[in-house]
């Protein structure tokens, strides 16, 4: 017997029982779809996630701060040490002032950050509106979003707006300055006169702080830095960077630390959702078996009358086998577009209520091109099996029962 007519015996239920075969399909395309569903939210989660808080370079990127345990500090010859090290590709220190921020009539206490442009880039800071510090705008800050909200304005209506800020060194960074053996100029360099500055970026945190590019307030000095950034030429040697700074008593850590922590708190929501999807699939599964069987039972004379002409018992077993495998390939693709389907919908509503109460659009889906491919091999995978009992019994009939059947 050809493959070609093999293959239409195995699809003439798809012509003889049109709606229990498509019953059939759709009941495993159910199963499937919530698998791409569940597993396609997980993913997207972590993909959203991820997104907010790394970039390339903030994965590669150490956070180096002095740890109190050990009594170390980070000054501008221990800066130049680590700068020094193997490996190291860019540094970026930065050190804390107290501000005074005025708008219009409104005065609020703030924290300031004072950094260079290389920093925000290390650190993945992302805005929410506006732009990121650079040395072309030196008098450009960012704000957090709670600083626009103590001055009665929305993240965008704050953009290009000015505010006058007084700096000043923190107290603990003034006691360190007159305890060093530096020169009594660097103690009376405390406070910075009244200057203006320029908003260009809002990001989205819930601290009162600001950033502030080093070059507009050069002239305050501080003898020691908060911490530094540390960005290694690859991630095969930081491991070895981060050992030796540890060794020389600095508290480090990174952001790639706390990625691998998400990777695998994300891997283990994605199992758990998967599981309830297979759940269903299980469910479908059983839905096809039952057809097949039922197909077995009406195809029996059909089955007396192939054998008696000459098939053979393989030729009738791959008729149920390729049945059911055809069967399950089509509950896959149909799966695969119910999922996708489902996604777009609850992505769409999510986004909908989140631009009601002032969101922001998000992305809550995403399916990787292997694990599409791999759910529909699998729903293939689920329907030969759901065929191989059906057509093991197939194979085995007798040809003269099979003919006295009714």
């Amino acid at each position: 017997m050809k493959f070609s007519d093999l293959f239409k015996l195995s699809t003439r239920m798809f012509k003889a029982r049109p709606s229990r075969t498509l019953l059939t399909i759709l009941g495993m395309s159910v199963g499937i779809g919530a698998i791409l569903f569940l597993v396609s939210l997980g993913y997207g989660l972590q993909k959203t996630i991820l997104e907010k808080i790394t970039t390339s370079d903030s994965l590669l990127t150490l956070n180096v701060s002095p740890d109190e345990s050990s009594k170390t500090i980070l000054n501008q010859s221990s800066i130049q040490e680590i700068k020094n090290i193997s490996g190291v590709d860019k540094i970026s220190p930065v050190y804390q002032l107290d501000a005074q921020g005025r708008m219009n009539e409104l005065t609020a206490d703030l924290s300031a950050t004072v950094v260079d442009p290389l920093y925000l880039k290390l650190s993945g800071t992302k805005v929410a509106a506006g732009k990121l510090i650079n040395d072309q705008d030196q008098n450009g800050i960012i704000i957090s979003s709670s600083v626009a909200k103590i001055f009665g304005k929305s993240d965008n209506e704050i953009i290009n707006k000015s505010m006058s800020f007084t700096f000043s060194l923190p107290n603990n960074s003034s006691n360190q300055a007159n305890n060093s053996n530096k020169s009594s100029s660097i103690s009376q360099q405390k406070y910075i006169p009244k200057k203006q500055f320029k908003i260009i970026g809002v990001i989205d945190s819930d601290d009162s702080s600001i950033y502030v590019n080093a070059k507009a307030v050069s002239a305050i000095q501080t003898p020691n830095f908060s911490q530094v950034k540390v960005k290694c030429q690859n991630n095969k040697i930081m491991a070895s960077i981060q050992d030796k700074l540890t060794h020389d008593g600095y508290s480090v850590s990174s952001l790639s630390d706390t990625v691998d922590q998400a990777n695998k708190v994300f891997r283990v929501v994605k199992i758990v959702l998967m599981l309830f999807g297979i759940i269903a699939l299980i469910v479908s599964a059983i839905g096809m078996f039952n057809t097949m069987t039922i197909t077995l039972l009406e195809r029996t004379e059909e089955i007396g009358i192939m054998k008696s002409i000459g098939a053979s018992d393989t030729m009738v077993s791959l008729m149920f086998v390729m049945e059911a495998t055809v069967m399950g390939f089509l509950g896959g693709v149909m799966g695969v577009l119910i999922g996708f389907l489902e996604g777009e919908i609850f992505n769409l509503m999510i986004n909908l209520i989140a631009t009601h109460f002032g969101g922001e659009k998000v992305n809550l889906f995403y399916s990787p091109a292997w694990f599409v491919l791999s759910i529909v091999i699998f729903s293939v995978f689920v329907g030969f099996l759901t065929g191989v009992v059906p057509a093991r019994r197939a194979s085995r009939i007798d040809p003269l029962e099979a003919l006295r059947y009714k």
